[in-house]
């Protein structure tokens, strides 16, 4: 593969340049809209001939400008929106990711070549190598080649790969300063998204001490610190989706319930690009799924979900059916909430459930 360094990085024609430049920034808004249907609609071909043609396009622009750097990124792009076009590779999150990674380093590369700055710190020698062998991968390899792609330019995995197998930690020596440092900011970022509906208020509080008090119950078998700060940050990719979305009282489209079923993986992508909080990202990113393999977003059967996600389904499910009938006054409703929770015998993993009731029976004495 070619270095960066002898791909030509500078400007032909200033004129021309500036005309690319333009051009390249109508493509790419289209293209972003182009992969986001496609999300919801992969084997749209109308979609992914749109999305061939405009890559084609960037690729022909940029051989007319004698941008060699543009023209080695846009040729292993298109040889994979072809390869989509023909049926012979699947769309997917991660596809859609790198592509996206790409066509941004490329917008970066230009604006530093128009602006006289070196492009060494995009990456772009792993860029076009991941591309590369992305285009010619087999198609039982794509995602895996998606995300290694992803994680060399950015030197991060990617959200859409979160949970889908497990890593090996990184051992990480962090004070207990820092610790709370970070635990505090969680809880400020939780207290943000209470503020967006009334009946939020308190409800990190509660379910903090629900998910502390279930884990002591079994014996402490989770991280206490990596709970917490998943109890914190489990509903903070919720603030990325529209608020006509996940307030709404009346039946979601399928297009909607698409967008909320993101939100794990979001949240989970902060906790991960964080150093130490790696525990705590996975419980965030499987606190939707479900034993029996019905739950989302990666559809995980019961020995793949870890035991804080569990945790965090129950108590997390456990506060929504309580507010739900928090008008049958505060006993009843966790009555209810209670007997619903304990209904569901396939919804959660029934070794946590019992430690969960003793612990809700503790509250109900008390209270008495």
């Amino acid at each position: 593969m070619s270095n960066v360094k002898t791909l030509n990085p500078l400007i032909p024609d200033p004129e021309i340049f500036q005309d690319f430049v333009d051009a390249l920034g109508d493509h790419i808004p289209a293209i972003e809209r182009d992969i986001g249907r496609l999300k919801n609609a992969p084997e749209d071909r109308a979609v992914l001939a749109d999305l061939f043609r405009a890559v084609h396009t960037i690729k022909g622009d940029a051989a007319l400008c004698k941008l060699d750097l543009a023209v080695r990124i846009a040729h292993p792009i298109e040889s994979i929106l072809s390869r989509l076009r023909e049926g012979q590779l699947q769309f997917s999150d991660l596809i859609g990711e790198a592509v996206l990674l790409a066509l941004d380093r490329l917008e970066l590369a230009i604006d530093a070549i128009g602006a006289g700055r070196s492009v060494e710190n995009l990456r772009l020698d792993k860029l076009i190598q991941g591309l590369d062998a992305l285009g010619g991968c087999q198609p039982a390899e794509v995602d895996q080649y998606s995300a290694e792609l992803i994680e060399a330019v950015t030197g991060f995995q990617p959200i859409a790969s979160i949970g889908t197998a497990p890593r090996q930690a990184r051992p990480v020596l962090r004070s207990n300063e820092h610790l709370a440092n970070d635990l505090r900011f969680f809880r400020s970022l939780a207290q943000q998204f209470e503020n967006r509906s009334p009946l939020f208020k308190g409800r990190s509080a509660r379910l903090l001490k629900l998910a502390l008090d279930t884990n002591a119950e079994a014996g402490k078998p989770v991280d206490p610190v990596q709970l917490a700060a998943a109890v914190y940050m489990h509903d903070l990719g919720m603030m990325f989706v529209p608020e006509s979305v996940w307030l709404k009282v009346g039946r979601m489209t399928d297009e909607e319930k698409q967008q909320l079923r993101q939100h794990p993986l979001q949240g989970a992508g902060l906790l991960q690009r964080m150093e130490g909080w790696e525990e705590a990202a996975r419980m965030v990113a499987e606190h939707h799924e479900m034993p029996d393999g019905a739950g989302y977003p990666r559809g995980l059967g019961q020995k793949d979900i870890c035991d804080g996600a569990k945790i965090l389904a129950i108590v997390d499910a456990f506060e929504a059916v309580t507010l739900k009938h928090g008008q049958r006054g505060h006993t009843r409703s966790v009555l209810r909430a209670i007997a619903e929770v304990n209904a569901c015998d396939k919804q959660f993993a029934p070794e946590w459930i019992v430690p969960f009731n003793a612990v809700i029976r503790r509250q109900v004495e008390a209270a008495d």
